[in-house]
């Protein structure tokens, strides 16, 4: 295996176990990367270890423990350097089946703001860049900087432990939870496959965790259905739009399987803002799309959420049901000016009403504040054919 896929898959579970292992996230995190950065010289020349994830740990709590006793004297920080055998037990018959789900807890906490729950998590559970989770907050990167760094010293000055939570606790921290599984999913679905199947993995651990939750099995269907597509979703480089993907290329398996979590969200009584998305995903695999029936149940989500991009994804679908005239008019009233797919999707419909120079300028400005080669190309493309 690359060892960049090895660094990919193992970053969260490492740091999860070293936060929980020394309390600190900024000390586990100097741990996690000093022991990726010994990995990298020595794997190329020494093999990699038959475990490298157990490797990695075990040289990241040793710099770790090198690092603090240069720092303290050996005798005050003796106390948390070993694992007790009796917490070792404890932790095995923990209700969480998972180290990187217990850090999603642990970062979770109620002391801090659930923006800075949601982007601390981030950091730690996929290794995501500053500039990666910058992004999916739909903020600079250095506002995100600061809010990463805000939750980290309130972390420090009320002395807050890193502890699992008892299973009492965990429907308080549902909605930060959701939130962060969603985000590592759409991070994913803009091209990092890994994890978006690392966000279904967490959500199925989640929903096994929480059974009676509907926003949970709601999470988990959403995120099925949508992945079953992503074979579909590119030609090469090439970016594919709904109506135009090849059918045959989705997993039909995997449709059916998030189409029967979301009976069971709703026969749970579900009518929260996942269990809504999941139903829109539903109906968006059908051969014929009810566009009106997509456009009200984003609606509602937009009176659940208060979101101004679902009410973008709402114009979207009005256009789709035949009223691209009151689609640009909800969308011309959105303040989303430094969002990609505001411009792409006031210039479709721009173009849609034959108003072709302000078509080619949104297109235009979408273009420049793309990143992605296959977001690039299909803008690329549509503005060559205005």
């Amino acid at each position: 295996m690359p060892l960049d896929a090895v660094f990919r898959d193992e970053w969260g579970r490492v740091l999860a176990s070293l936060v929980g292992y020394l309390g600190d996230f900024d000390r586990a995190e100097e741990a996690a990367q000093e022991a990726f950065a010994i990995a990298a010289e020595r794997w190329p020349i020494s093999g990699m270890p038959p475990n490298p994830g157990a490797w990695l740990v075990t040289t990241a709590r040793n710099r770790a423990i090198d690092r603090i006793r240069r720092e303290r004297t050996l005798a005050e920080k003796i106390p948390l350097l070993p694992v007790p055998e009796a917490a070792m037990d404890e932790l095995d018959e923990c209700v969480f089946k998972d180290e990187r789900l217990e850090l999603i807890y642990m970062c979770c906490h109620p002391a801090l703001s659930l923006e800075g729950q949601v982007a601390l998590t981030l950091r730690a559970l996929g290794g995501l860049q500053t500039a990666e989770i910058a992004r999916a907050f739909l903020v600079s990167q250095e506002t995100m900087k600061r809010r990463l760094s805000r939750a980290k010293s309130k972390i420090k000055a009320v002395g807050m432990s890193f502890e699992v939570p008892d299973a009492r606790q965990l429907p308080e921290r549902l909605d930060a939870v959701l939130t962060v599984i969603y985000l590592i999913y759409n991070e994913g679905y803009s091209g990092r496959v890994d994890l978006s199947a690392e966000a279904i993995r967490l959500g199925r651990l989640l929903t096994g965790l929480l059974p009676d939750e509907p926003e949970a099995r709601g999470l988990l269907s959403l995120m099925l259905i949508h992945h079953a597509r992503r074979q579909a979703r590119f030609s090469g480089e090439d970016l594919v739009l709904l109506d135009d993907q090849d059918r045959s290329l989705w997993d039909m398996r995997q449709i059916e399987e998030g189409r029967a979590v979301l009976d069971q969200a709703l026969a749970l009584g579900g009518r929260g803002p996942y269990v809504v998305q999941a139903v829109i995903a539903s109906l968006q695999t059908h051969e014929r799309i009810n566009w009106r029936q997509v456009a009200e149940l984003y609606r509602r989500l937009v009176e659940l959420t208060g979101s101004p991009v679902v009410e973008l994804n709402r114009a979207a679908a009005i256009a789709q049901a035949g009223d691209p005239v009151a689609a640009l008019r909800a969308v011309d009233s959105l303040d989303l000016h430094e969002y990609l797919y505001f411009h792409s999707t006031r210039a479709e419909l721009l173009r849609r009403l034959g108003r072709r120079e302000e078509a080619r300028a949104a297109y235009g400005r979408a273009l420049r504040m793309a990143t992605s080669t296959p977001e690039r190309r299909f803008l690329t493309r549509r503005l060559e054919n205005i």
